[in-house]
């Protein structure tokens, strides 16, 4: 099991507390640090079954400047542009996300999605 994380963000500290207190064996990445490649962001989306702009961080100072709000939202034509934009700016990924060996990933922002991630760890 692996965690993406920011540890500046509580809802992140919070999925790793939970982590930790499940008793789980997982690696922590600090994708801030460590960003995935636009093939690897790709492959957790997919895993987890999101577009990219539902994960992304439209907030985030880069997104305004890069203009995301206004970037088309069409699966066929504009899911590679957005990946290619999120991995290069990686603020803009939503944290925490927990990636399971089974092939199953979530983004934990509650304690929902965490033990969604937790079954069957």
């Amino acid at each position: 099991m692996e965690i993406w994380h920011n540890p500046r963000c509580s809802k992140s500290r919070s999925a790793k507390a939970a982590l930790d207190e499940a008793g789980v064996a997982y690696t922590e990445r600090r994708y801030l640090d460590d960003p995935p490649s636009a093939e690897e962001l790709d492959a957790v989306l997919t895993r987890i079954g999101a577009q990219p702009w539902e994960v992304a961080r439209l907030n985030e100072p880069v997104a305004k400047e890069l203009g995301l709000k206004d970037l088309g939202r069409d699966p066929e034509a504009d899911r590679a542009r957005w990946i290619e934009l999120m991995a290069a700016n990686p603020v803009l990924i939503q944290r925490p996300i927990v990636v399971r060996e089974d092939g199953r990933a979530v983004v934990a922002r509650d304690a929902e999605s965490v033990r969604q991630a937790l079954d069957s760890a």
